[in-house]
């Protein structure tokens, strides 16, 4: 291990949790993009649609205000991207009557709101289903119900984070391969221990440290939560490593942090971004829900 990765941003804490006051300035820094003009319970027309994915491609965030979707509409407009996935490990929200468009909420198996966190890896830095063999390519969540005050949802943009490495910590990267599971992130966010089954369905792979984005040719770092270790390396020195990049890509320049409104649609590209929940104030008194489609990705390279 070099000096120059050793001595990537050893000490950089959690970034603000709020965005600077222009918050539609601050999105565009980020590389993500606000649209005003699309009402997404209707069906796009094809010059709409060929619009909204030239801008995906070049977006890892997108931001919709003030829709009103049925899940049924949800599901119809997610398709324009692709095959959404129906099924998560261990879903708890909606797991007796499982639909694509899931329910992502604060609420316990009474429908009250509960401070007691059910899936503790939402708070931590991750690429929804990294830990699978053909991870998720985008995910998008539309903003039901909203406490008062917090709640924000966190983005980093990973290719960002990676084109402002020292080209000698680019190089040193390169060829690397992460392991990622869905048993470590159980263990890493101190969650419960995932069980024999869920392992077995869900079992360890690796990708790419540094996987480069099918559409655009941009290299991003490929990490998160999911990510245990690096492989062949010696185990110690790998988590090692992706703490220092974690570390790197939650610099304030690269991340956006989103300050959700009732009606808000947000969806991103999870080949170039990783992303986080923040807690609201009150979780057991304020009810939080939001609608969540997955969108089923490529394998990285």
């Amino acid at each position: 291990m070099s000096a120059t990765i050793e001595a990537l941003h050893p000490a950089h804490g959690v970034p603000p949790s709020g965005p600077r006051p222009d918050e539609t300035a601050r999105l565009e820094d980020f590389g993500g993009i606000e649209i005003a003009d699309l009402d997404l319970s209707q069906p796009l027309t094809e010059a709409q649609r060929d619009r909204l994915l030239r801008t995906f491609r070049s977006h890892p965030v997108l931001v919709f205000r003030d829709q009103a979707l049925t899940k049924d509409q949800q599901y119809a407009f997610t398709l324009n991207f692709g095959e959404i996935e129906g099924a998560h490990v261990n879903r708890l929200i909606d797991a007796k009557n499982y639909t694509p468009v899931h329910t992502v909420s604060n609420l316990d198996s009474d429908g009250n709101p509960s401070e007691i966190l059910r899936e503790r890896g939402n708070y931590y830095w991750h690429s929804d289903k990294s830990y699978h063999a053909v991870p998720s390519l985008m995910t998008m969540l539309h903003a039901v119900e909203l406490p008062p005050k917090g709640g924000e949802t966190q983005f980093a943009n990973t290719a960002k984070a990676y084109a402002a490495l020292p080209a000698e910590a680019r190089g040193e990267l390169e060829g690397l391969r992460a392991n990622h599971s869905w048993e470590a992130s159980r263990i890493q966010c101190g969650g419960r221990p995932a069980t024999p089954e869920q392992i077995a369905e869900r079992p360890p792979v690796d990708h790419p440290l540094v996987r480069i984005h099918p559409d655009t040719g941009a290299k991003a770092l490929y990490l998160g939560n999911h990510a245990s270790h690096i492989v062949g390396w010696p185990v110690a020195d790998g988590q090692a490593l992706l703490r220092r990049m974690i570390q790197h890509v939650q610099q304030p320049e690269f991340v956006y942090t989103h300050r959700w409104r009732q009606g808000d649609l947000v969806l991103w590209d999870n080949r170039c971004s990783v992303h986080r929940a923040l807690p609201h104030e009150a979780m057991g008194v304020h009810r939080r829900v939001l609608h969540r489609t997955v969108v089923k990705g490529s394998v990285p390279y």
